[in-house]
């Protein structure tokens, strides 16, 4: 029987289904181990073969686990609310649901054909009621509490209500707006509900504010700032703008410091650990007040060089800043105004990224320095950002880059505060020298200056010392359709929760998935949809991380209607062991993964400080793109001639893309091109040696670039065993690398290698009983070990090079023996599990399956060498190898090399002077 991939993968793949065999045990005496991927979002394209590199290494983990004792929880699921689906409604009119369902059901049969060992009895897709129950659970607990900063984590609003009532305001040290009220006990029971929840608002965990957004027109939604790119949308390139809007927002900077020291107990790359460390940002600093007397304010400013303040000549708000407009002048107004404009359309990236151009409006009005009382100009320029600090800098042009290029743009004063500055040509912020120009100061040095200006600040209560962060709170709402309603209603223009046995709150039906007509999300179209049938529910819906949030508790227990999951559940799985997916997610969903673990152990629902132990980022895999050449007749005028890559540079030529599935080892396949497009039927060529070669490029794989590989048509010829071979094989896990199938058959090749060793040359099952030599059981042991180093390293790539080693050095063999393949072939099943379990049952193994077998003992003493191959040389010239025992001192070597035939006719009947003897190395003869 030859090797038949077809019949023999889908009869592998029923068998798992049939009998559930990757089903985990909720408990069990074994370990446990944690295995999970990023789920994907269920696109209608489908999988192509870069997708799957991930699902493969977490399936070849997943699998060694199993083997080695574990019990292993490896599920799947769907990311299933997002954008995509939605344009596709706008577009067609079908119901989200609709294409997200038949996306999903093309994805299960993608990922089902690859072998994948999920436990699909435990799959989520975060659009369902039943999942989004949870979603919204969350986010009332959310909603429902506070940050203490006293003990460092949330806790219930009622506590916070219960200290409210026995001592108002005072001594309560929480992460909240920067407005609150000051109190008595007294005067907190005084005030009416209204007024009660407005102030619970401004320490809510998940709260409503007004903010600065990123709003794209042509989406209808906020994005987050890392979906984002260069003032366009990450997805689909339409411009976005800065706009305020009353947005739902999550206090994830009350975890900030959190979230750094957890860093410290993962195990993740550390590109990865350096950019969440960026992004949250840490500063220590000072906040410093600039009283502004006309409006009986101050304008606050968060600074890391506090002990620069001598040498502030202007203050720059952010365009954004709520103090603009009453600060701006009628003389002014007109500048103002078209400067704020202008900043509208730049993203914060742009405005963060531009360093050269120079911009600003002057509003008209001064500040007061809080020291000196000397007025202080206040400017707007879009290097001020309303999002980081408090939106506003004292501008010290003598210490700071951008401030000096501004002073010098605008010819503002630029004032020397440091006896080492130089700052002839450029701003010079060194901390070395002694402080001039500056006051109490004069004379100081840096540790000292710092120290006294604070000092100074709170003795006149215009400053104090405070530790900043560059993450902003979490905006958590969009204006569209396909998402997750929040749970919460409006009375007096104030949210309430809905009451929990009233969940999951269901996404309304409506009559289009765009906004109304007086602007209010899709779900203002909704008819009759209030609560209690009078009051307004809030018409934004979750953003597209809420669910990913928390998914992998879902994985431990799906069914549970009573909570997320059960306390029984998590206590046993307990944080993710092994989490596999693309950098991309940085500083989005590891974020916020991170801070609702962080919110959910602080509630009690569970005890892991950090979500994922280990992280892995899978590299993409890469398109290899194949050219064609078109002819350019005069004028430029394009042919319907095409030339060959290797005389494309004799004519005067236009590469285009072409499809990479009728290339062959870059042979273009002349009759599949002529019938790909209607434009191609006439097609002539200019040919090299009788073909034509295409021209090659690596690029990101996509439509647009012809270079999208299908991986069901690569199982279709070759199957799924090769495929994740192949996928592995192609390099390190982590590094990028192109798809390039000029490879693919050599590894369909070594897997009929392994087939052969099993069946004789007539195609029939034959296994020996006999006892193997020590070559062959060399041979097994060294892939024992190699593959288990390589699997614990998460180097695929050497693993499936080390078994090709392996079967070609049984094969020299004519190895067959019971002994040595069936360790082999549990060996080889997490890279090749269908063929392994074929051959398994072959051999004769009770009914089930190998994935469940034992993973074999390496054993050492296999591998010690017992003779050496010793190049021989007379008179220092190498004349032939001679196999000796490694245990035979050097008597004895000298005994049998002179005794040896071969040695005697070399040395000719010479006299032996000396023989040298290096044990394990050489053997050299003098004569």
């Amino acid at each position: 029987m030859e090797y038949n991939h077809k019949s023999l993968e889908k009869k592998w793949q029923k068998f798992w289904a049939d009998h559930e065999t990757f089903k985990s045990a909720d408990t069990h005496e074994k370990p446990k181990y944690y295995v999970l991927d990023m789920f994907p979002y269920p696109s209608g394209a489908g999988l192509h073969v870069g997708h799957p590199l991930g699902y493969i290494a977490s399936d070849i983990f997943s699998r060694y686990k199993r083997l080695k004792g574990f019990n292993v929880l490896h599920p799947m699921g769907y990311d299933s609310f997002g954008l995509p689906a939605e344009q596709y409604a706008i577009q067609t009119g079908q119901h989200p649901a609709i294409t997200t369902e038949a996306n999903i059901n093309r994805y299960r049969e993608q990922l089902d054909n690859i072998g994948f060992s999920f436990d699909w009895s435990r799959e989520v897709r975060t659009s369902e009621p039943s999942y989004y129950k949870w979603s919204q659970w969350i986010f009332m607990q959310l909603f429902n509490s506070w940050y203490n900063n006293d003990s460092d984590k949330a806790e219930l609003i009622d506590t916070l209500i219960s200290r409210f009532e026995k001592t108002g305001s005072e001594r309560i040290n929480a992460v909240c707006d920067d407005d609150v009220l000051t109190f008595t006990g007294a005067e907190w029971l005084a005030f009416d509900e209204e007024k009660q929840q407005r102030e619970l608002l401004k320490y809510r965990i998940a709260y409503l504010r007004e903010s600065t957004v990123n709003w794209c027109a042509a989406l209808g939604t906020v994005l987050a700032n890392d979906e984002v790119i260069n003032g366009f949308s990450e997805r689909g390139g339409h411009p976005v703008e800065q706009k305020k809007m009353m947005q739902w927002s999550m206090r994830i900077t009350a975890y900030a410091d959190r979230m750094l020291r957890g860093l410290e107990l993962v195990d993740w790359p550390e590109p990865l650990v350096e950019m969440q460390r960026n992004w949250i940002g840490k500063s220590v600093g000072a906040l410093v007040k600039f009283p502004v007397p006309q409006l009986e304010t101050n304008i606050e400013v968060f600074t890391t060089r506090v002990d620069t303040i001598f040498g502030v000549s202007f203050v720059v708000l952010a365009p954004e800043h709520e103090l603009v407009s009453k600060l701006t002048t009628a003389d002014q107004q007109a500048a103002v105004t078209a400067y704020i404009d202008k900043t509208s359309k730049k993203s914060e990236l742009d405005r963060m990224s531009d360093t050269k151009t120079v911009s600003g409006a002057f509003t008209g009005s001064y500040a007061k320095h809080p020291i000196t009382g000397e007025d202080v100009a206040i400017w707007i320029a879009d290097y001020v950002l309303a999002s980081y600090g408090t939106g506003a800098v004292m501008a010290v042009p003598s210490g700071d880059q951008r401030d000096y290029l501004f002073a010098k743009h605008f010819d503002l004063p630029i004032v020397k505060i440091s006896d080492s500055q130089q700052i002839e040509e450029e701003a010079d912020g060194n901390k070395d020298g002694k402080y001039i120009n500056s006051d109490f100061m004069n004379g100081l040095n840096y540790q000292e200056g710092v120290a006294a200006v604070i000092a100074k600040l709170e003795e006149l209560q215009l400053g104090k010392a405070k530790i900043n962060y560059r993450m902003r709170d979490a905006i958590f709402g969009r204006q569209r359709y396909w998402g997750e309603p929040v749970p919460v209603y409006f009375k007096n223009g104030l949210p309430y929760l809905i009451k929990e046995e009233e969940l999951p709150l269901l996404l309304p039906e409506v009559d289009k998935y765009l906004p109304t007509e007086t602007g209010e999300p899709p779900l203002g179209r909704a008819e009759n949809w209030k609560y209690e049938d009078q009051y307004e529910y809030e018409l934004s819906t979750m953003p597209g991380w809420a669910g990913s949030s928390w998914y992998w508790f879902r994985y431990m227990d799906p069914q549970n209607t009573e909570a997320f999951a059960s306390k029984e559940a998590v206590d046993y799985w307990k944080a993710v062991d092994l989490y596999i997916g693309g950098s991309e997610h940085a500083t989005g969903h590891l974020l916020y993964s991170r801070f609702w673990n962080k919110f959910l152990k602080d509630l009690g629902f569970h005890n892991e400080e950090e979500p994922f132990k280990k992280l892995i980022n899978q590299g993409m895999i890469q398109g290899r793109s194949n050219f064609v050449y078109r002819l350019l007749g005069d004028e430029g005028k394009a042919t319907d001639t095409y030339v060959s890559y290797g005389l494309k540079d004799q004519y005067n030529t236009i590469p285009l893309h072409v499809d990479v599935n009728i290339v062959v080892n870059d042979v273009l396949n002349l009759e599949k091109f002529k019938a790909s497009r209607p434009d191609y039927a006439a097609a002539e060529f200019i040919l090299e040696d009788g073909k034509y070669v295409c021209g090659t490029e690596v690029e990101k794989m996509s439509k647009s670039k012809f270079n999208v590989v299908n991986p069901d048509d690569i199982i279709e010829a070759y199957g799924a065993d090769t495929l994740r071979l192949y996928e592995m094989f192609l390099g390190p896990l982590e590094q990028a690398k192109p798809w390039n199938t000029n490879g693919i058959e050599g590894v369909y090749k070594f897997l009929k290698k392994v087939w052969r060793l099993f069946h004789d040359a007539e195609g029939n099952f034959d296994v020996s009983d006999a006892e193997p030599t020590k070559a062959e059981y060399k041979a097994l042991h060294k892939i024992i070990k190699k593959a288990e180093d390589d699997i614990e390293r998460f180097s695929f790539n050497t693993s499936v090079s080390a078994f090709m080693i392996c079967v070609n050095e049984l094969t020299d063999l004519k190895c067959n023996k019971r002994a040595i393949l069936e360790q082999l072939v549990v060996v080889l099943q997490p890279y090749a599990p269908h063929i392994s379990e074929e051959l398994w049952s072959l051999l004769g193994k009770e009914a089930g399956s190998i994935s469940y077998a034992t993973y074999p003992t390496f054993i050492a003493d296999y591998l010690v060498e017992s003779e050496f191959a010793y190049p021989v040389s007379i008179n220092g010239k190498m004349k032939m190898n001679l196999l000796l025992a490694l245990d035979l001192d050097a008597k004895a070597v000298e005994e049998v090399v002179l005794a040896n035939e071969d040695v005697q006719r070399y040395m000719d009947g010479k006299a032996l002077k000396k023989l040298i003897f290096v044990k394990g190395k050489i053997i050299n003869i003098v004569v």
